[in-house]
């Protein structure tokens, strides 16, 4: 009896410890499921940077819209934005004191200022310097035309002018073209330009190149030339004083011109009562006289026909 006591006694006692035991055994478990699956994405690279970047990103973007969804803060904003821009526009360092023209002849550095009105000083940031480089090149007389803000507050305007290279009678009087047939200006007067060809007829200005080739050809009747005229704008007539022509034609007209000048370097043609020398059959040249030559002409005939009948 004495023994089934003492083992009563001691079989608490040991569940006690055992108990005891597995508490202390349960006090270090493994990590929760929700832990182990926070550790896991954790581990994942892309998680990582959305819980740096993305996350942040989007808290300040939406923090950002609800300020500005404000009206009074977008104001606020945009008068600041303001404020800033103007005070960096006016500083010293960004205005633009005067213009320069170089390469310019005075009366186009005038036209030029004229299309360029300025009031100086002004902010660079306020010239819209293509749109000024258009309207100088929209100039007869301009060919090219480069614009620049150079150190010191100068707007630097380049100009390269068209050169003069024809005179051209058209129905609002003379003109001058350059090589490829684009205005350059109005000229007053002839003598004002006494070396320049003088061009007329149809189309005659989209034909330019090729009359100045016939000018480059002119040799000796250089002295002698008033000009060429585009007949059927096709073909040009070199115009000689005394009413002479040379009527070319529309292919090889510079070959058929220095045939014309050889005719009359051997037989002193153009000195004779020739109207016109007609080239425009290359294989049948043919030359018109006046009327008193052709008189003359048969004049002799008959006379040559009468002394033949007396004999």
């Amino acid at each position: 009896m004495r023994q089934i006591g003492d083992i009563q006694k001691i079989g608490p006692r040991f569940d006690a410890q055992a108990a005891e035991a597995d508490k202390i055994t349960r006090s270090d478990p493994a990590p929760s499921r929700l832990a182990y699956r926070i550790e896991r994405l954790m581990l994942t690279p892309f998680f990582r940077f959305s819980l740096r970047v993305l996350l942040p990103c989007a808290l300040t973007f939406g923090l950002g819209s609800l300020w500005f969804a404000q009206p009074q803060n977008r104001a606020a904003f945009l008068s600041m934005v303001e404020d800033v821009r103007a005070e960096v526009e006016s500083r010293p360092e960004f205005q633009v004191k005067m213009m320069a023209v170089d390469g310019a002849a005075p009366d186009v550095a005038e036209m030029v200022r004229a299309v360029l009105p300025v009031d100086f000083p002004v902010s660079s940031f306020e010239l819209d310097l293509d749109e000024m480089q258009d309207r100088v090149v929209a100039l007869d007389p301009v060919k090219t035309a480069t614009l620049r803000i150079r150190q010191g507050g100068v707007l630097q305007v380049d100009i390269v002018e068209r050169v003069p290279r024809v005179l051209f009678r058209g129905e609002t009087g003379l003109t001058l073209l350059d090589g490829t047939g684009v205005l350059v200006g109005p000229a007053v007067a002839r003598a004002d330009f006494p070396d320049l060809p003088v061009l007329a007829g149809e189309d005659a200005a989209r034909a330019v190149p090729e009359a100045l080739a016939l000018f480059d050809a002119i040799g000796p009747l250089e002295p002698r030339l008033r000009g060429f005229e585009r007949v059927g704008a096709r073909r040009w007539d070199v115009v000689l004083d005394r009413g002479q022509r040379i009527l070319l034609p529309e292919q090889g007209a510079v070959a058929a011109l220095e045939r014309a000048i050889a005719m009359d370097q051997a037989v002193d043609m153009l000195a004779r009562d020739v109207v016109a020398v007609d080239l425009r059959l290359p294989q049948r040249p043919t030359v018109r006289m006046t009327g008193q030559a052709v008189q003359e002409y048969w004049r002799i005939k008959s006379i040559e026909a009468g002394g033949e009948e007396q004999e």
